[in-house]
């Protein structure tokens, strides 16, 4: 799973001057990076094209253990842990160095680490919620008259897993064409 913990409506920016803004409020190349869905690369690129003023990674560490840019990161933290399901591994990666790390970040930001079955389960109800979504959308479709088989090649699922989305929301479905002879058997004189 790519770490799309970013939320919509928290989306930076990815001109060079936000960046750049973001940069010096005290965020890493890691979490820009995050959440803006930009490369590594191109994030140090956009960051030099704005005329910023690159950190060592001791000085980022060293910011980070001041007040403003920690409780903002552990701010962070806390909204990508608990309104979008972030595992403490992905915390990590966002910006927090490592899994101990994040956990004391969480805590600071006033959140509760959760346990390992109880983020299986906040995952698991967001992809029973989003595959509902889909499922429905595929509903509206076929009761428009697109086929299994064309819904089924649009969202790259097997034909199977269109019949089961279907028949979970309670699709009425149409009679199956046979092609081919009739079903009778013709009598030989």
């Amino acid at each position: 799973m790519n770490t799309e913990a970013s939320a919509p409506d928290d989306e930076v920016p990815v001109t060079p001057q936000a960046l750049r803004a973001r940069y010096e409020s005290g965020a890493g190349v890691a979490e820009l990076v995050v959440i803006s869905g930009l490369s590594h690369g191109t994030v140090i690129n956009r960051l030099r094209e704005a005329g910023t003023v690159m950190r060592t990674s001791w000085q980022t560490r060293k910011l980070r253990e001041s007040g403003p840019a920690r409780q903002h990161l552990a701010v962070r933290l806390r909204t990508l842990y608990e309104q979008h399901g972030a595992t403490l591994i992905e915390l990590a990666k966002a910006g927090a160095g490592t899994r101990r790390a994040a956990r004391r970040l969480l805590i600071e930001a006033g959140g509760s680490p959760r346990s390992a079955q109880q983020t299986r389960r906040v995952r698991s109800v967001a992809a029973i919620s989003k595959r509902r979504k889909l499922a429905l959308s595929l509903r509206v479709r076929y009761e428009g008259g697109a086929t299994v088989p064309e819904l089924a090649k649009e969202c790259s699922y097997s034909v199977a897993t269109v019949y089961r989305l279907l028949r979970q929301v309670g699709t009425r479905m149409r009679p199956k064409h046979r092609h081919g002879p009739a079903s009778k058997a013709r009598k030989r004189s």
